[in-house]
């Protein structure tokens, strides 16, 4: 296993084929994926776990799997992709958690290593999460980060328009972001 990140009590990893069952109790349960408008098939997830492998060859970091380090327990999904923000490509902190780890602050925790990771290992200047604009949870975890909301855009996603909002902050000395 190739492990990227620790935080005080989780570890980030790729995930692995091995990992497909794991990522079904996320991707398949309608609840985690209310922000999606659906649970996805085998096939979609299928999909899911291919395209985060392809990140990893390719960009060298995509979403990786979070454990928690006390117990190894499979918690959920967090890391970095490129992603369009609506003027261009950015790097964005992504997370996506089963529903039993919901509410004990994994996200954030798991977030933050990221950003310090995109930061000081990777060299970004700049992160964005880019959030449905019904997902309150999320957009919490991103402002616990520091993030503000700096646009909106609109994705085209399971023949569906769905509003989101831009956050973003800079690396600390890299300059500032006018809030919307």
């Amino acid at each position: 296993m190739k492990w990227i990140l620790e935080t005080e009590r989780l570890r980030l990893r790729e995930l692995t084929e091995g990992d497909f069952a794991n990522l079904c109790t996320i991707l398949q349960d309608g609840k985690a994926m209310y922000a999606y408008e659906h649970a996805f098939s085998d096939q979609e997830v299928g999909e899911w776990l291919a395209r985060q492998q392809e990140r990893y060859r390719r960009d060298g970091f995509g979403l990786w799997a979070v454990e928690e380090k006390a117990t190894g327990e499979f918690l959920g999904q967090a890391g970095l992709t490129w992603q369009d923000a609506g003027w261009g490509r950015e790097v964005e902190i992504g997370y996506l958690f089963r529903t039993s780890a919901w509410h004990n602050g994994y996200a954030t925790e798991a977030a933050e290593g990221c950003k310090r990771y995109a930061f000081e290992t990777l060299g970004c200047k700049r992160v964005v999460s880019i959030i449905r604009d019904s997902n309150l949870a999320s957009q919490r975890v991103a402002r616990r980060l520091g993030m503000k909301p700096i646009g909106r855009i609109v994705k085209h996603y399971y023949n569906m328009d769905m509003p989101h909002l831009v956050f973003s902050m800079e690396k600390e000395g890299a300059g500032g972001v006018s809030e919307l």
